[in-house]
């Protein structure tokens, strides 16, 4: 429960068909699996004390009266387990029988869910035995623990055009129990699966679904026990239909909350009835897949549709751009290094789209200090490949000259030494640009706004910034993509160098024909900026939370250590960079971080940044 996950579980038990003895001792195995796993939260099938395929056996007062028997032994066998779990049995209630789910915990009932649509079509013909249940939805709440609350709906209350989920989600129910007998068809188990994840989704929920499946009658119909966990639009963990048995993941109910509090189309919860119940919070093991590069797709497919289809949106911004201020080229930096050969990629691509020739680009290669032939051979050769204009300045001279007036010693090799061939640079482009009418395209991305990694006023400004909404990491996949994608071979074997090409600004001299500046030996990883990034500002985690995400996620890769050394780097440099973006130029959101003022992201530049880092100081690497 501690940084708000909670495991859950579903479970399809072995049962026997209106044999409530044998039922109880599955339900009761299952129960006792579940706690093993330190499972808070269980749920079990619709009905699944006696079974759902009873039929008119559902009439008869011994199958009835047997299960409420066998659910009283059940709590007393469970009592010492610290579990919630829910199953199905039937009820009689005003005189009537009602398909009812009973929560259980520490051997107490907490309450009663009835189903309230009744599926009477096709093979189902659930009002022949069941009266629907009308009665208004009731919400579990932890005292410990407010944001752990879960209601409960049956099976077809999911498909209903009204389910008792929207109204509890509504109320504040953050996890959704779907005691299920639902059964096998071809194409079913997807449909089931799609409906599962989109109800998750819509209602910004945990949503765990138990299905009914061996031991079920197979007059007429088969049950494959086909169970899933999801979060808010996402399946964690399913059972292959036909597998049955249990499935446990945890649920991130800090990450439900504050998806719904930043919703501002999510209600204010309402009043419902609510039953409270007691459990202390506690360490919860991770067993989810948290990935280390969360902007990057795990697979091979999703990651080539994610590059291609970000490509098209930088480029179709831009397109939009140069024809609002009817630019007459485009003018970028080539340096030889990735940001700036993914700007260009796009500028390529935007004239494309807009049929003008690429000859319209002006790549201009400005070297200086630290320029290394790998790197200027790289932008020539990538320049060539793609057809676009190369235009050399070697701003040395000008950069001497700007130490002369200013007194400034080349020796000294400080921020001045450094920022001036930044600030040179861009008065470079920006002056071809106005020459020849055009617009200055920027190369800079999103790892490196949230560091504040470039030079104020110089490689941090341009006309339009195409890479403003891509973080490093995602950079390097979406050049990657490209190059396995070319049929040209120079172009091909320009990028994977570039690819293979350290990290560097340029700006101090090489040392022996090499790289001398390598910018994640200064800022930190991309990789571990990129994830704190992603923790911060999409979800808005508490530092000691992400370090345990990226200690779980990382931690074969870097030490403790050295994760909290950059954790605490990250959110120094966080807050006191925000100066940079509060005037960055305009650029394309492509993803769900974004650090434009104009958008996604507004902060004080004078916010300090003294909680969080204290909240860090706490924790012992």
């Amino acid at each position: 429960m501690k940084h708000g996950f909670i495991k859950t579980a579903a479970a399809t038990p072995e049962i026997k068909v209106a044999d409530p003895v044998f039922n109880a001792n599955s339900i009761i195995s299952c129960v006792k699996a579940a706690a093993e796993k330190k499972v808070k939260l269980l749920a079990l099938p619709e009905l699944c004390l006696t079974g759902y395929t009873c039929g008119d056996l559902f009439g008869q007062r011994t199958l009835i009266e047997s299960a409420l028997q066998q659910l009283e032994r059940i709590k007393s066998e469970t009592k010492d387990l610290n579990i919630i779990f829910v199953l199905g049995l039937p009820i009689v209630k005003n005189g009537k029988l009602i398909n009812a789910a009973a929560v259980i915990y520490r051997g107490e009932t907490l309450g009663i869910a009835g189903k309230r649509n009744l599926p009477n079509y096709n093979e189902f013909y659930e009002k022949r035995n069941f009266v629907e249940n009308n009665e208004p939805p009731v919400i579990f709440k932890c005292r410990q623990m407010p944001e752990f609350s879960f209601g409960v709906e049956i099976c077809e209350d999911l498909w209903a055009i009204d389910p008792p989920s929207v109204k509890l989600a509504r109320s504040g129910a953050e996890i959704i129990l779907n005691l299920s007998a639902s059964n096998e068809m071809v194409g079913k188990a997807e449909y089931r699966r799609n409906l599962v994840k989109g109800q998750s989704g819509r209602l910004l929920c945990g949503y765990v679904y138990a299905s009914a499946g061996e031991g079920e009658s197979t007059s007429d119909l088969v049950f494959s026990g086909h169970s899933l966990i999801a979060e808010n639009g996402t399946i964690l963990c399913e059972t292959k239909p036909f597998e049955n048995g249990l499935i446990a993941t945890e649920i991130d109910l800090y990450r439900i909350a504050y998806e719904r509090q930043k919703n501002t189309v999510f209600p204010p919860y309402e009043d419902i009835e609510a039953v409270y119940f007691d459990m202390e919070p506690e360490e919860t093991e991770l067993t989810r897949y948290i990935s280390g590069t969360p902007f990057v797709p795990s697979d091979e497919d999703g990651k080539s549709r994610r590059c291609e289809e970000i490509l098209l949106m930088q480029s179709s911004g831009l397109k939009k751009r140069i024809s609002h201020t009817k630019a007459k080229s485009l003018v970028i930096g080539i340096s030889g290094g990735l940001d700036s050969c993914l700007a260009l990629l796009v500028s390529a691509k935007a004239m494309d789209l807009s049929g003008r020739s690429r000859k319209d680009i002006i790549a201009v290669t400005m070297p200086c200090f630290g320029t290394t032939e790998r790197t200027r051979n790289n932008a020539v050769a990538l320049c060539e490949a793609l057809g676009v204009t190369l235009r050399e300045v070697n701003i040395s001279k000008s950069v001497l000259q700007h130490f002369e007036d200013i007194d400034h010693d080349p020796d000294n090799r400080n921020v001045v030494y450094e920022n001036a061939q930044a600030r040179e640079r861009t008065l470079v482009l920006m002056d071809i640009a106005n020459e020849t009418g055009g617009l200055t395209v920027g190369t800079g991305d999103l790892s490196e706004l949230a560091l504040g990694w470039a030079t104020y006023n110089g490689d941090h400004m341009s006309m339009y910034g195409v890479n403003a909404g891509v973080p490093k990491t995602l950079v390097r996949h979406i050049v990657r993509f490209y190059a396995d994608s070319s049929e040209n071979e120079v172009l091909k074997s320009t990028l994977y160098d570039i690819l293979d090409t350290p990290v560097s600004p340029e700006l101090l001299p090489a040392e022996n024909g090499k790289i001398s500046q390598i910018t994640e030996g200064l800022v930190g990883p991309y990789e571990l900026h990129d994830f704190f990034l992603y923790y911060a500002v999409r979800w808005g985690f508490a530092p000691k939370k992400i370090y345990r995400l990226a200690v779980y996620a990382l931690s074969g890769k870097y030490e403790r250590a050295v994760i909290l050394k950059w954790l605490k780097n990250f959110y120094g440099r966080f807050f006191s960079q925000q100066f940079k973006r509060s005037c960055m130029p305009d650029g394309p959101k492509v993803g769900s971080v974004t650090l434009s003022p104009r958008g996604d992201w507004r902060m004080p530049s004078d916010a300090c940044r003294d909680v969080w880092l204290r909240e860090l100081e706490e924790i012992e690497a």
